[in-house]
């Protein structure tokens, strides 16, 4: 990973207001319009699966983890994954992913998804989402449709509609 003294802890409601400011530097206001923002719109992230990152106190990273559903059964949907640009390339992204996918399975969730870079993704354990698996609303590159089997086999049983909150 890095070499710098990181902190990482549980993100909590308190630590909204400072995630959302990380958000806007690093996506800017087009974010709000992509197909994610929009499956997590007025839902609360699960914050027992959502962590963050800091610096001598300034946080420079974090990932969150909110409930959807797939064809109306659970699932997750990582993200938004975000890293202040000048700690980007450091592994600070991966161990904070790493750090939500460990929690949830350890909380006995079996499924992870979400819409993000296949390279960077898949050295964490993500797939490529077969097409069709998955109607995420308004437009979406399926390539980048990804999924993390937190248990074997939890990808069956996930087909269809992707909607927020359960």
């Amino acid at each position: 990973m890095t070499d710098l003294s990181l902190d990482f802890s549980h993100a909590a409601p308190a630590d909204r207001p400072a995630i959302l400011k990380l958000e806007e530097r690093a996506f800017g206001p087009g974010r709000f319009a992509k197909t994610a923002y929009r499956l997590r719109e007025g839902v609360e992230p699960d914050w027992s699966l959502s962590f963050l990152a800091r610096i001598g106190g300034m946080l420079v990273g974090a990932n969150t983890m909110t409930r959807i559903a797939i064809g109306g059964a659970p699932a997750l949907l990582l993200g938004p994954l975000t890293v202040e640009e000048a700690f980007r390339s450091r592994g600070l992204g991966e161990a904070l992913t790493m750090k939500s996918l460990d929690a949830a399975r350890a909380a006995g969730h079996g499924l992870v998804v979400l819409v993000g870079d296949p390279p960077l993704y898949e050295r964490m354990g993500f797939k490529r989402a077969p097409f069709g698996q998955f109607q995420m609303p308004g437009p979406v590159d399926p390539g980048r449709i990804l999924y993390c089997e937190l248990r074997s086999g939890a990808l069956e049983g996930h087909k269809g509609a992707v909607t927020s909150g359960v």
